[in-house]
């Protein structure tokens, strides 16, 4: 991978000292200085430009990046472009190309955890508006089922589905709900940017947890998706988070057919009083090894079975 952008005065100065016991012994014409960052090369050259090459190089760039657009207010994009520093509009969608993701599920008792990457780039910015994309939770099941299909066929996007026997498998004290989502998020966001080399200002998520939580939680992940922008409410700001809102609503929907018809009962959704009366027939029916394959069994739920 190979990026290249232009640097302003004061972050070049902070690039050269930040550099300065990595550099190479062997300067390339027209060049300040090349430095070796682990498995990333890096070149500043006279006329500003930095070159970054490697297998991390988005990782690198990205510090820099991070800066400019901090002291600056210039937003750079993967491919070295510029986009005019105007990030919301009036009605308040962040006006850049991302990668965002968002999760369904983890509130319901009933049912996978589903977790969505999209790239939305501001050339579907229209279409997406016009359609309707927001917060999932905001839409009914029906304008979900209508407008996910239309959005699928529009937007690159990656889907990771957690389902309930490994859900309970895995869950634990170590391993809580917050760092099933990071490293479900993690897992979504690396195979989508692997995908396709997507010309994006920022990676997006709505924020479940602190920034440190998160890289912690996913720092024995070997693929890892780093300098992300948390932020809360992002659902309803940034397109990209909004689109795989309802993707995964939408995917969330269909999973829960398919249990609702093995067990020839409707699941509902949520963590309620329906849900623990569907829940007690259930296990009467099937049994309680049934019940773990469609239910996450560390719920309260659970525990209120044999009330």
């Amino acid at each position: 991978m190979t990026i290249v952008f232009k640097v302003s005065d004061n972050i070049k100065n902070k690039i050269i000292d930040y550099y300065k016991d990595k550099v190479r012994p062997k300067t390339p014409p027209y060049a300040v200085f090349q430095a070796e960052e682990e498995d990333t090369i890096i070149t500043l050259y006279e006329s500003g430009k930095i070159m970054f090459q490697g297998t991390s190089a988005d990782i690198d760039a990205n510090l820099w990046i991070d800066l400019e657009k901090k002291l600056n207010k210039r937003v750079i994009n993967i491919d070295g472009t510029e986009t005019k520093v105007k990030e919301k509009n009036n009605d308040g969608i962040m006006e850049l190309s991302t990668i965002g993701s968002d999760e369904v599920g983890t509130g319901d008792f009933f049912g996978p955890i589903v977790v969505t990457a999209t790239f939305v780039s501001l050339d579907n910015f229209d279409y997406l508006k016009e359609l309707g994309v927001r917060d999932s939770k905001k839409l009914t099941d029906q304008k979900i089922k209508e407008i996910a299909p239309k959005i699928m066929q529009k937007i690159p996007y990656v889907t990771t589905i957690l389902d309930n026997t490994t859900y309970n498998k895995h869950y634990s004290k170590n391993n809580n709900m917050n760092k099933l989502k990071a490293i479900l998020h993690n897992k979504a966001l690396y195979e989508l940017k692997n995908k396709n080399k997507f010309n994006y200002a920022k990676i997006v998520i709505d924020e479940f947890c602190s920034k440190d939580n998160f890289y912690k939680y996913i720092e024995d992940v070997p693929d890892k998706v780093m300098h992300i922008t948390f932020m809360t409410k992002a659902e309803d700001k940034v397109l990209s988070v909004g689109c795989a809102s309802i993707i995964s609503r939408y995917i969330f929907l269909q999973k829960m057919d398919e249990l609702s018809d093995s067990v020839h009962i409707p699941l509902p959704k949520g963590a309620g009083a329906s849900v623990d009366e569907v829940a007690k027939e259930i296990k009467e029916k099937y049994g309680i090894e049934k019940l773990t394959t469609i239910a996450k069994m560390n719920f309260s739920n659970a525990n209120r079975l044999d009330d």
